[in-house]
């Protein structure tokens, strides 16, 4: 979890006049792209603390989910400092898989530092937060066709271009890790 120095303090931050709105973002994140950021940017203009939930953190190493939890949090700092989003308006949080639709909302909490409203386009997570009576937004897609981390990996596995779909400090990430030879190893055949 990346929690810059005064960050917590800000979730937790009320005056008699105003009480600062948290929001939670989740995502895989594999790879974080450039429709991610502008998400990313928008809910950020309408909320004052964004909690960035790395879903499926435990996967790692195969065609879908190719990159770490830990790898993919780097992703997402690299990419927000390059873009000078403060640190002290964001935590990112990785966050594992529990396969139990009935205890997912809870699991969530029980990562994440109190949040007021999620942003979801997922039908399953709208209905899940609604049910735990936490406000849920639609968030904002952009050239989805475009943007699309299924898209992006295809791009990878072809030797296409890749790196004009994701922030710079994505790529940096990837190449240091050695993404790209990874996905490629990963779905050879023996």
């Amino acid at each position: 979890m990346v929690c810059p120095q005064g960050a917590f303090e800000l979730f937790h931050l009320k005056s008699d006049n105003y009480t600062m709105a948290t929001a939670l973002l989740m995502g895989r994140y594999q790879p974080f792209h450039k429709g991610h950021m502008e998400v990313v940017k928008k809910i950020l203009e309408e909320c004052d603390v964004l909690v960035i939930g790395i879903g499926s953190a435990q996967y790692s190493h195969s065609k879908e989910n190719p990159f770490t939890g830990g790898e993919r949090l780097s992703m997402i700092a690299e990419a927000l400092s390059d873009e000078q989003v403060p640190n002290q308006r964001y935590l990112i949080v990785p966050l594992p898989d529990i396969n139990n639709n009935a205890l997912w909302v809870s699991h969530v909490k029980t990562y994440c530092p109190p949040f007021d409203l999620a942003y979801t386009r997922n039908p399953l997570t709208k209905r899940l937060f609604g049910e735990a009576n936490i406000k849920v937004k639609e968030q904002p897609l952009y050239d989805r066709h475009k943007y699309s981390g299924t898209a992006i990996r295809e791009q990878m596995l072809k030797d296409e271009d890749w790196e004009s779909l994701v922030p710079k400090g994505v790529a940096r990430v990837v190449k240091k890790i050695g993404g790209v030879e990874r996905l490629k190893g990963v779905i050879g055949t023996d």
